[in-house]
């Protein structure tokens, strides 16, 4: 018989468990995937990209010539030319001994000899080779998301695998709802992680059976680490693995719990959206992020526009939006379903910390890339 889950008397400090839950963590192994399945993936080390273009090509449609020798030319001064110069399509490579295109109404071909109406400047009309991608420049550095402006230039490259890593992400729902999963799952997928979702009865047996699983990198739970008559997630973890914290002092969140099975992090996220959304911030995704590798997040700092006032040892996550240049509050502790989805950026209040006067400038953790 599984004992009734109680939150200790203290509550473990949100960096004391984080550490303790990152301690050894490392990045798992690249994998080559192909780019239709690489977005959002965070890069591993890339290979040096070939000049694009790799040649000099035409911009447009015009006539291929070379700018010294049209110095001069008019419409009031055509310049005859020996030979009708050649015609090239926008993409062409340009042919040898030239440098620019000029358009077609430029060159008269009425009379006997074809004639230039107007001067050009080297390079005019010309996308000019490795203007588009120097040679030896990687797609993106490594540790980076790949965005769809960095697959553009694999692709513009002619590359068809990418080198990333994309841990893989095991989520299982032991609440009764589906909001607090799938907002879980939908910002995992966001963050490069690949997902596989299961459900679990809110018993030791079926908790137990999902925690199972050793095809993952990072086990994430939902639901189930409360004192509630049902909640036994906590205990599972405690017996079928190591509970390394229970109760963290994070507002809204302190009935988190991070442990391991076997070497795999687990971190138990609470049912309701908010307090899940909040330990997702503050433990979960900086387990996701050294796994994958990823390079620190985007801060931005600017001065608040009020007083953010904190109760000292609990760790406070506050919802913010810009405003005139500075950091304006939409919720603290309390984070509504509104805010969360309003928010742009988010500051976790150190639990050592009062607070912060109105002004100070704070770096807050961007939520829109």
């Amino acid at each position: 018989m599984v004992t009734a889950q109680r939150l200790p008397a203290s509550l473990t400090p949100l960096d004391a468990a984080l550490a303790a839950v990152l301690r050894d963590l490392a990045p798992v192994r690249p994998i080559e995937l192909p780019l239709t399945e690489a977005l959002r993936c965070i890069a591993a080390e890339m290979p040096a990209l070939r000049a694009c273009p790799p040649h000099d090509v035409a911009v447009g449609d015009g006539w291929a010539m070379r700018a010294d020798d049209l110095v001069g030319a008019s419409s009031y001064a055509p310049l005859p030319l020996a030979a009708l110069p050649v015609w090239v399509e926008a993409g062409a490579a340009m042919p040898d001994g030239t440098d620019c295109v000029v358009d077609a109404d430029a060159v008269d071909v009425s009379g006997p000899l074809p004639q230039v109406l107007a001067e050009a400047v080297p390079g005019q009309g010309v996308r000019r080779a490795g203007s588009d991608i120097a040679a030896g420049r990687a797609v993106i550095a490594a540790g980076e998301p790949l965005l769809p402006r960095g697959l553009l230039l694999a692709r513009a490259a002619g590359l068809d695998l990418l080198r990333v890593r994309r841990p893989r992400l095991r989520i299982v729902n032991i609440s009764n709802g589906e909001l607090t999963a799938q907002l879980i799952a939908d910002t995992a997928q966001f963050a490069g992680a690949a997902i596989a979702c299961a459900e679990a009865a809110p018993d030791v047996t079926a908790i137990a059976n999902a925690l199972a699983a050793d095809d993952c990198d990072l086990i994430i739970t939902i639901g189930g680490t409360g004192v509630g008559h049902t909640d036994a997630m906590v205990n599972v973890l405690a017996t079928r693995g190591t509970l390394i914290a229970y109760g963290i002092a994070l507002q809204p969140g302190r009935t988190a719990a991070v442990g391991r099975i076997d070497a795999t992090p687990v971190v138990a996220l609470p049912g309701a959206p908010d307090q899940a959304f909040a330990a997702w911030w503050a433990i979960a995704l900086p387990l996701l992020d050294r796994l994958s590798g990823r390079r620190p997040r985007k801060t931005l700092a600017l001065p608040l526009e009020r007083k953010i006032a904190s109760g000292v040892g609990i760790a406070e996550v506050v919802l913010l939006t810009r405003q005139e240049g500075s950091w304006a509050t939409l919720a603290i502790a309390d984070l509504s379903l509104d805010a969360i989805a309003r928010a742009e950026a988010l500051l976790i209040v150190p639990g050592g910390a009062e607070g912060f006067a109105a002004g100070t400038v704070v770096d807050a953790y961007m939520l829109r890339e």
